[in-house]
Parts: structure tokens; sequence; C-alpha cells
């Protein structure tokens, strides 16, 4: 008997997720009948529409059109409409991934309702909850039914909150997926000559996270940081960022600095591939610590934590947070001296984890 699944994505860091899971699933079309919610945290073309087109994952079945707003009005939004669907497509399956609004409100409906709740990269536990990610991460993991783990610190984290050890599966990274298949493509691109790079010239800056821009006095902090640093930085920037830099007065500092060059958000084929030609890259992404550690890029993370050690054991990942003594240092190491530090791929992390995670449901519902 064919059973229905809902794979729920809503922003730009899911539609990274769930691409490899949906190529998988049509492996197992004879088990699995496969139905996309868009819950429409992330909307515009530049954070959603390009995701769905560059990674081939079909049009969604179902889309939420929640847009966004406040935490708690965006996960009421999400929950009241992701009740309907439910009660309507009555799934034997819903599969979240990450730690988003909308992963931790379809869990809350799905939980509810009496339905089986999958989470793909479950575990991870920066151990700060003034992250709204972390809380949605425990309270997501301690409603599933089967937990999909990325790295091994994700298997200790479940178990010291008291989850059984029979719902943990460690199989790997999603991202790692994702990133691996599209390898050909990335290489291709040609978004270094669009911005006249040439490789290893620069380094590129991500920061998205409310702790690092909606305070005026960490912007400043910021601001000063990029300024010391002999180097070309490009900055893909978010919406939201440019918009809290406006709104505190610092948004014509930034662009007035001669090596900072910011741009508008880039698809997922441009930007990895600025990521891979860079001589660094500095972020307070989850999912960048672990493809440039894949990628063998320096990576300095600024924040005060990471809920992925791996990265920093055995990856390429340095924790800075926003120390300009510590960034300066580092910086200069790798722009003097080259990449020294040893690293090495994290266990699964190999491009075949979406395929662990459709056997196992094969084998468990």
């Amino acid at each position: 008997m064919t059973k229905k699944i809902v794979l729920v994505a809503g922003a730009r860091p899911n539609f990274i997720k769930i691409a490899p899971l949906v190529k998988e699933f049509k492996n197992y079309r004879k088990h699995f009948r496969v139905r996309i919610v868009h819950t429409g945290q992330h909307y515009d073309f530049e954070m959603s529409d390009v995701f769905f087109q560059e990674l081939k994952i079909p049009k969604p079945d179902i889309y939420l059109n929640v847009g966004s707003a406040s935490h708690a009005v965006q996960i009421a939004k999400i929950m009241i409409a992701f009740e309907k669907v439910l009660l309507d497509e009555k799934p034997d399956l819903i599969i979240v991934v990450g730690d988003v609004n909308s992963t931790l409100a379809c869990s809350l409906v799905a939980a509810k309702l009496g339905v089986k709740i999958a989470h793909v990269e479950a575990g991870l536990r920066s151990f700060d909850r003034t992250m709204p990610e972390e809380i949605n991460r425990a309270i997501t993991d301690s409603l599933s039914d089967y937990l999909f783990v990325t790295e091994e610190s994700g298997i200790k984290n479940i178990i010291r909150e008291g989850i059984d050890r029979s719902k943990i599966f460690f199989v790997g990274n999603v991202m790692i997926d994702t990133l691996l298949s599209n390898m050909a493509c990335i290489n291709r691109s040609g978004i270094l000559n669009h911005l006249d790079l040439k490789p290893h010239s620069y380094a590129v800056l991500t920061l998205h996270r409310p702790s690092n821009v909606d305070n005026r006095q960490t912007l400043l902090s910021i601001y000063r940081i990029l300024k010391s640093l002999p180097v070309k930085i490009i900055y893909p920037i978010h919406p939201r960022a440019r918009k809290m830099m406006r709104n505190n007065g610092v948004l014509d500092k930034f662009e007035a600095l001669d090596n900072l060059k910011m741009i508008s958000p880039l698809g997922y084929i441009d930007f990895t591939k600025l990521i891979k030609e860079s001589k660094f890259t500095m972020t307070d992404s989850g999912g960048i610590q672990e493809e440039t550690t894949v990628l063998k890029i320096p990576c300095l993370t600024m924040r005060k934590n990471t809920e992925r050690p791996v990265t920093i054991e055995e990856g390429t990942n340095f924790l800075v947070g926003l120390s300009i003594k510590k960034i300066e240092k580092i910086v200069n190491d790798i722009l003097t001296k080259g990449w020294r530090k040893k690293s090495r791929v994290p266990k699964f992390w190999d491009g075949h984890a979406s395929e662990r995670i459709v056997r196992k449901i094969c084998e468990v519902i």
C-alpha cells in the first residue's frame, strides 16, 4: 500500500535540504506519494523561487503563503493553515527539516493530530536559548518519532534530553548531498566574471541573525572589523539585514567601505561558487559552516557558539564571535601563511544521506 508523505519547507535553508529527498523519493514511487508544502516563510524570488528552479525541485503541491511576521504571529499563521492541510491530506508521515519557524509550527500541528513526524537535521544544539532556532530544534525533536542526525554530537544531545535511542538514526547531512550533486553546475557558474573577481582574491561575508544585525552598537563593531581587514569582501546581503542597517542609521557607513561590496542575494549555484573560490568566509549561518568544511574553505563564524561542533573539531571552522583581535589574527595567518589547519570531512557527509533517510523511512512506516 502506498504511503502518503507531506514534506515541509518554508525558508531558504529548507529548500537546499529537501532537494535531495525529493529526488530520492522518486526512486520509491511504488512505496510513497510525496506532497510538498511550502509555507511561504521565505516568499520572494531571491529567497525562494530561484532555489526551486536551480535545484530542480517540483513546484510545491500546496502553498500556504504566510509571509513575514513576528515569530509568534508567523508560527500561529502556519499552524492554522497547516492544520487544514493535514485534515485534508491525512498523511502517514510529515517530514520537517532544519530549525526554522515552519519546522516547529508544522510539527506542533502534526503532534496534536497524531500524525508521525520525521525530523531531518535533528539533535543540533548551541545551548543558547536566546536563539529562536534553538527552541525550534529542541521542541521539534521532543515531538518527533524519527530523528535523523547529521553528526555524533546530535545523538548525545538527544539522549541527554531523554529521547529514546531507538528513534535516532545517524544518516549524515542532506546539505552536503545537494552540494556534491550540484558541483558540476557550481563549477560552471560565471559569477566571478560577473563580479570581476579572481579566485582566492576575496572573502565572502554573510550576516543575518538578529544578534548581529538588529543592534546599532553590534553593527558598528562589525563595521570596525570589516574596515580593519586588508582584503576585498563580497557581502550578498539578506533583505532583512539591509533593512536593519538602514533602520539603525549605519547602511551608508557600510556602503562607503572601500573593501566591502554589498550585492543582492544570490541563488544557490552562484553563491556556492562564490564561497568555493573565496580565500575565506565570515558568517553567522549554520549551513555555511558545513559547506565550507566540505569545500575546505576557512570559515570564521561570527557567533559566540555553534550547534555544529564537528565543523570546528574536524572541519575548517573557527568560532570568533566579534573579537577583532581574534579575527585579525586568523585572517592575517590565512593571507600570509596560507591555509594550515588540518581538516577532514565528517562521517557520512558523503552525498548519500538522503538515500539512508528514505531507506529507513521505507522500513519504519
